[in-house]
């Protein structure tokens, strides 16, 4: 930046007009605000050492209501986080079904499903569903993931009530139009297309296999290149009747409402939604979980019992690959009151900037632009998952990195200091997120998804807080051990390969394989059984 030169527009230089009138141009004004700035106003600038950053601030306390609970009498739960003053409303329809109903061969279906919701009704076309939401300020979003299904719209408070209207039209009555249902399966299949390029992709798909085998929790829920082209608009239809029902769906409001609103507007635009009578009022838990890949396309229940247990390690050979993807996992039960510490070892290990995986690998090392760690807290058991994107000759020194902080953690209790650090970034980044009703609606949700009470939203920050370095080391203890990780690697495999292979041969003592090789053509994830040796 070039600063305006002092004859001209220094501090308190001015012009004036041949008739005498004050003048002070726009370099002049720039000038005077540096000056300003810089203390030259007052006399020279003065510099402002610091021996030490200064303190941050004490945290803000949590400025929501604890939200409420009711019901109407088709089993439809109106639950509502208040927040009083925002005059904005985010309202979501959520369905407690997703991708692990996917039928066997039919991988993608809920996902499917979900995102047709919004591409057309019994009464609006997909267009004028588009129209009328834009109309209200908002858009109609639609969507699945584990264990739900929903759509979401976000309007001021007094368009609510035409929100809902949509809402609920897209939810009750969608048509799965052939048309719509064509389009939006040439998008995903080209999506995949791209995506299955990536060794961090096929790197995902090979752990997610390895966690969960062939149960619910193992298949792509975005669907695979095979299983997209078999899903048929009476497949669809199929499950819209089997789990969009009342009594399996939540309907979460966030924003500028009472109860007595929230109710009167859930009873008008959702009272009349009544399942199909299949002889079945409601969806069981178990019916929920089904193993939808359980069976294969024979559906032998003598293969069922010839799989073997994947290995714990696995390298995807891509020849040429530019980079090598890198993704050790472990499984996780359902979390209960182990939640937070769950949550603050991740933020330990790898969840942001000032992370142990981060400070070591991409700060002091180099090896990565890219690592990282997430908890996948799911309903029915769900996953530690960390991953880095580096160099395929570094592949192998990256996994013994990550494989020395996880015994770490086991071995060591977080320092005082780290622990204050990690958990005060956690409570920040919580508040932050809920200060909008969206993000408000957001923390709702995954508590409803998870089964866990809503009352327990304003507990959150007091559950992290609280949590202790001997908690943590328990927690790692219980699920980080060396037997539990799965380690995949995908990339250009002649450059990692012994020093992986040599790895392996450390980490566990069973007498099942240890490690595989697969090449992208051989990583078939809708096959049950074995793991394919190259």
């Amino acid at each position: 930046m070039t600063l305006p030169k002092r004859t001209e527009a220094g501090c308190g230089a001015h012009r004036r007009s041949p008739t005498g009138e004050l003048r002070i141009s726009a370099q002049a004004r720039l000038g005077a605000l540096l000056c300003v700035a810089s203390g030259a106003l007052g006399g020279a600038a003065q510099a402002q050492p610091f021996d030490t950053p200064p303190l941050p601030a004490a945290p803000r306390p949590l400025a929501i209501a604890t939200p409420t609970e009711q019901r109407l009498p088709n089993g439809l739960r109106v639950v509502l986080a208040a927040r009083p003053g925002v005059r904005l409303v985010t309202a979501q329809l959520l369905v407690l079904a997703g991708s692990e109903v996917d039928p066997p061969q039919r991988a993608g279906l809920a996902n499917l499903a979900a995102g047709l919701l919004t591409k057309g009704t019994q009464g609006r076309s997909a267009s004028a569903l588009a129209r009328e939401a834009e109309s209200l300020g908002g858009s109609l979003d639609s969507g699945a993931s584990w264990n739900q299904s929903q759509v979401s719209i976000t309007v001021t408070v007094g368009q609510l009530d035409p929100a809902l209207t949509l809402l609920a039209d897209a939810v009750m009555r969608p048509t799965f139009a052939q048309a719509e249902l064509e389009r939006l399966r040439a998008q995903l299949l080209d999506g995949l297309k791209i995506a299955y390029s990536q060794p961090a992709t096929l790197a995902l798909l090979a752990t997610e296999r390895l966690l969960f085998g062939s149960r619910p929790y193992g298949h792509p829920g975005d669907g695979t290149p095979a299983s997209l082209p078999r899903i048929t608009r009476a497949d669809l239809q199929a499950l819209h009747r089997a789990h969009y029902r009342p009594e399996n769906a939540v309907l979460l409001l966030a924003g500028d409402l009472d109860d007595a609103s929230a109710l009167r507007l859930a009873a008008r635009h959702f009272g009349a939604w009544r399942g199909p009578q299949t002889g079945a009022s409601t969806t069981s838990r178990s019916a929920l979980v089904a193993l939808p890949n359980e069976v294969s396309a024979a559906g032998s229940s003598a293969s069922r019992a010839a799989a073997a247990v994947p290995p714990p390690w696995v390298a995807i050979d891509m020849v040429k690959a530019d980079q090598a993807a890198v993704m050790i996992a472990v499984p996780l039960p359902p979390l209960g009151p182990d939640r937070a510490a769950a949550n603050v070892l991740n933020a330990v290990l790898g969840s942001d900037f000032s992370s142990r995986l981060n400070q070591e690998i991409r700060i002091r090392r180099g090896l990565s632009y890219g690592v990282s760690s997430q908890l996948d807290a799911r309903r029915d058991g769900g996953a530690l998952r960390v991953s880095v994107q580096t160099r395929n000759a570094s592949a192998a020194e990256v996994v013994a990195l990550v494989r020395t902080e996880l015994d770490a953690l086991i071995d060591t209790p977080v320092p005082a200091a780290e622990l204050a650090a990690r958990k005060a970034a956690l409570v920040g980044a919580f508040g932050r997120s809920i200060e909008t009703t969206a993000g408000l609606g957001s923390a709702l949700r995954s508590l409803v998804v998870a089964g866990v009470p809503v009352s327990e939203l304003r507990a959150r920050i007091e559950a992290v807080s609280s949590v202790s370095a001997d908690a943590i080391q328990r927690f790692a203890a219980a699920h980080l051990s060396a037997e539990a990780r799965r380690v995949v690697v995908a990339g250009e495999s002649l450059e990692f390969m012994p020093s992986l292979q040599a790895q392996s041969q450390t980490q566990t003592q069973s007498s099942a394989p240890r490690f595989v090789t697969l090449t992208p053509a051989t990583l078939d994830i809708e096959r049950d059984g074995a793991w394919p040796a190259r």
